[in-house]
């Protein structure tokens, strides 16, 4: 073992890219250092199963016997929009600040096809599923979902029904203060319309 295997630091950059089904993925330093490896597990222990390419990430790396390897991660920042366009067309006309107003919804994956570019999910303690779409998935700085995965959803009602308009990975959300935020008791007239919640 060399002098500098074990040592950590924290480093930032952006996902080269990141196979959910192979496991691991890759992350560019901004100092143009060799790449870290990034695994599942660690993703996943930072609450997210996957993570979309370009997505601005900072972790605590350990330098190891395979070189640069990422231990925990502190941060993810969605992939930077060009524009400031929604990720879908369903979303045109809805303003980010009335999507931040918006509950954050406990829900769990039904399923998601990442072939297909879209699943399902199902909000606690509410019937129905809601429309999970793969570009609001990158927008939100995932590549893929898994089945019953924890998510929060800001969810709005699109054209053909409930839809995602924001996911968070569950674990992020902290202290559940938006999640049970009431309602502003605004109306809402652009359309699509902005959903607060369960019944």
């Amino acid at each position: 073992m060399n002098e500098s295997e074990g040592q950590k630091r924290p480093v930032s950059g952006v996902i080269k890219w990141f196979d959910a089904a192979r496991g691991f993925g890759f992350l560019a330093v901004d100092d143009g250092s060799s790449d870290v490896l990034l695994h599942a597990n660690v993703l996943r222990n930072f609450g997210q199963s996957s993570v979309a390419d370009g997505a601005r990430v900072e972790v605590i790396a350990q330098n190891t016997s395979r070189g640069m390897q990422a231990v925990e991660v502190l941060s993810i920042e969605p992939p930077a929009a060009p524009g400031a366009a929604p990720p879908i067309a369903d979303l045109d006309g809805t303003a980010p600040e009335d999507l931040e107003r918006l509950p954050l919804l406990p829900a769990r994956v039904k399923w998601f096809d990442k072939a297909k570019g879209f699943g399902f999910a199902n909000i606690f303690s509410q019937k129905g599923d809601v429309f999970l779409h793969i570009e609001v998935l990158r927008h939100c700085g995932f590549a893929d979902l898994t089945v019953g995965e924890a998510i929060a959803l800001r969810v709005v009602e699109g054209r053909r029904g409930l839809m995602a308009a924001q996911v968070i990975a569950w674990d992020r959300v902290t202290g559940g203060d938006e999640a049970d935020s009431d309602p502003s008791g605004e109306s809402h007239t652009h359309k699509p319309r902005l959903v607060v919640g369960g019944a």
